[in-house]
């Protein structure tokens, strides 16, 4: 198996426990730190199209920047170019972990959700 990208925030108990569930697995990750590195536009195009998720699905609806926005209301209003470049200006925004495997991804952390990306 090949290196899964994990691409986290490492205080957040979501990426915490996934991880730990990667880890539990024996699978090797490359980690990414949402923040400091963000995927780009062109990487959440890619993923978000893979992940077979609505692009909204890809907000961290929980977090204080998409409430301080008030991006609830906002997103229904926009089209997906301009949720593109959101999510992308800001890696907060952006819910996390996502995992990266070979032509699969996930966002979130759901364990069956993680081993059907998981099984090659």
């Amino acid at each position: 198996m090949t290196d899964v990208l994990f691409i986290q925030y490492p205080k957040c108990t979501t990426c915490r426990n996934a991880k730990k569930y990667l880890e539990s697995k024996g699978v090797s990750l490359k980690e990414r730190h949402i923040v400091d590195n963000p995927p780009t536009k062109e990487e959440l195009r890619a993923w978000i199209e893979k992940s077979g998720l609505d692009v909204r699905k890809w907000f961290n609806t929980s977090g204080q920047k998409y409430r301080g926005l008030g991006l609830k209301d906002k997103l229904k209003e926009m089209d997906e170019e301009a949720i593109l470049e959101l999510l992308a200006s800001d890696g907060m925004l952006v819910k996390r972990p996502i995992i990266v495997s070979g032509e699969r991804v996930t966002v979130g952390f759901k364990p069956e959700e993680v081993d059907k990306v998981l099984a090659e």
